[in-house]
């Protein structure tokens, strides 16, 4: 066996899966899911096929072409990568598996009533980031193995869902929609399920190539408004959640097309954004198509566009190039930070965007501190076999890659520093690579660049390199200072903060 990524079971001598097809019956008594899942892959194989679990009863595989049951066993649990389910093929280029997830799923958050905004309807929502795709479907859950996917969700009539992919169909249930199976061995007959009375299904499809860790997905009662011509915000059907939230999104459109200009076409069709309920663990997440937000970034003065801000960038930077696998991570955040960053300077101003160097920075120096008893997670190019990289989650692929990506520029200057982004990504797109090709693609690309830059020193040295740069702006200065007074003691002087091109707000 030759894995290809520290956390997969995924071998390097296996096709890959180009499409999944699934079928999920959202089950909220039971906070479980009732699912096909259907795997094509890039070849015919023959021998053992590996695929990452984690929580999932597998019932049984079957050849989708005669129904005829496959060979599989599913392996103890390790405790960073689940269970390994190993199915032996013959000459088969693609596996039906039948499964059910578990309530400790750890993508799958179910919602009570209580817990929502509405309090009258459950919610369940996913976070597959990083690897947490394998408990919801079985998959090559790495970030090498980008694949399409269609969906069908079987759920309540009263709900409603989204995904990280393009709505295609709301309708009712019929009995095609689900293969033919034998109940007895499953505990439960899925096609009675499927088509029981109260049930509709929401169809979906990306046609696009994803890392698994994009797949997506919320159910609950949910309405949206319209913010622009590629942007609606979702979010529970609560007025005041729907109004603010759209207040606070008025000007995603707008951020978007200076991504473009920054960075070429979006390529995703549609920007919208879901506005969870507050137990959503992270600021936002990048999916493509549905971007999740926390509602804690709707504070009525414009400043959550700063999280949108870095979850569009990943529709360039993270989503449209992927890092190969996590040791790599610093090519998804370390590029969408300095993306995000040219996007807020280019709609809110220069101070804005220099204030948000500054503490990066300052978030920077204290992650190097975090880590002094453990050096090789403050690298760019990381080593994590056998370390669980929800662990080791910290801002130094971020502020260091930033730092490293800013070193560059300031090295070329901006408008070549420019150019070779708009190539990288346009040569990268829909693709997953490593912090090899990304260096051999810039020396190849900027003669002599190592000549001016250590670049091992930067991907694979420890701390902050000599070269990094703590910003100066007035604005910046100023934070620091009014920060140092609070520090020690003393009352902080009102100031002016800009919040965009030509507008201020207070600062206490």
């Amino acid at each position: 066996m030759a894995p290809i990524d520290p956390h997969s079971f995924t071998d390097s001598a296996h096709p890959l899966t180009t499409h999944i097809f699934l079928s999920l019956y959202f089950d909220f008594s039971s906070s479980s899911i009732h699912a096909t899942a259907l795997l094509s892959l890039a070849a015919p194989h023959t021998g053992t096929l590996s695929l990452d679990t984690r929580s999932l009863a597998i019932y049984k595989v079957l050849d989708p072409q005669t129904l005829n049951p496959l060979p599989f066993s599913l392996s103890l649990i390790d405790p960073i990568k689940g269970s390994h389910l190993t199915v032996t093929l013959q000459n088969h280029s693609s596996v039906l598996i039948f499964y059910s997830t578990s309530p400790s799923s750890s993508a799958l958050q179910w919602l009570s009533p209580p817990q929502t905004f509405g309090k009258i309807h459950p919610f369940v929502f996913t976070q597959c980031q990083s690897i947490h795709a394998r408990s919801v479907f079985p998959c090559q859950d790495t970030p090498a193995a980008r694949v399409c996917y269609s969906a069908k969700l079987n759920i309540p009539h009263h709900l409603s869902a989204v995904m990280s992919a393009r709505h295609s169909d709301r309708r009712a249930p019929v009995s095609g929609d689900v293969n033919e199976m034998v109940t007895g061995d499953v505990g439960f007959d899925f096609r009675l399920l499927w088509c029981a009375e109260g049930r509709v299904v929401e169809e979906f499809v990306m046609e696009q190539p994803i890392p698994p860790y994009l797949f997506a997905f919320a159910v609950g009662e949910l309405g949206f408004r319209e913010v622009g011509p590629r942007t609606k915000v979702y979010s529970e059907a609560v007025a005041e959640v729907l109004d603010a939230a759209a207040r606070e999104f008025t000007g995603t459109e707008e951020m978007v097309r200076q991504g473009e200009k920054l960075f070429g076409p979006y390529e995703w069709e549609r920007f919208d954004l879901l506005v969870l309920p507050p137990s959503f663990p992270y600021g936002g997440m990048e999916n493509p198509r549905m971007v999740f937000l926390t509602p804690t970034v709707i504070k009525g003065d414009a400043s959550g566009a700063q999280v949108v801000a870095h979850e569009l960038a990943h529709s360039w930077t993270g989503n449209l190039i992927t890092n190969k696998n996590n040791d790599h991570f610093w090519l998804n955040e370390g590029f969408t930070t300095y993306a995000e960053r040219r996007i807020v300077e280019a709609v809110q101003g220069e101070d804005r965007a220099v204030l948000n160097i500054g503490i990066g920075w300052r978030g920077l120096n204290e992650e190097i501190e975090r880590f002094k008893d453990n050096m090789e997670f403050t690298k760019l190019k990381t080593n994590q076999e056998e370390v669980d990289p929800d662990y080791v989650y910290s801002q130094v692929p971020y502020e260091k890659g930033f730092q490293f990506l800013w070193r560059i520029e300031r090295q070329i200057g901006r408008p070549v520093f420019d150019e070779f982004l708009k190539k990288y990504i346009a040569t990268f797109k829909f693709k997953s690579i490593d912090t090899e090709m990304f260096l051999d693609f810039l020396k190849a690309n900027v003669p002599g660049i190592e000549k001016d830059i250590d670049l091992q020193l930067w991907t694979e040295g420890t701390g902050i390199p000599p070269d990094a740069y703590e910003p100066v702006s007035n604005l910046y200065t100023k934070i620091v200072s009014l920060a140092n007074e609070f520090k020690h003691g003393r009352m902080p002087r009102r100031m002016k903060l800009p919040t965009g091109k030509g507008k201020s707000g207070s600062f206490t």
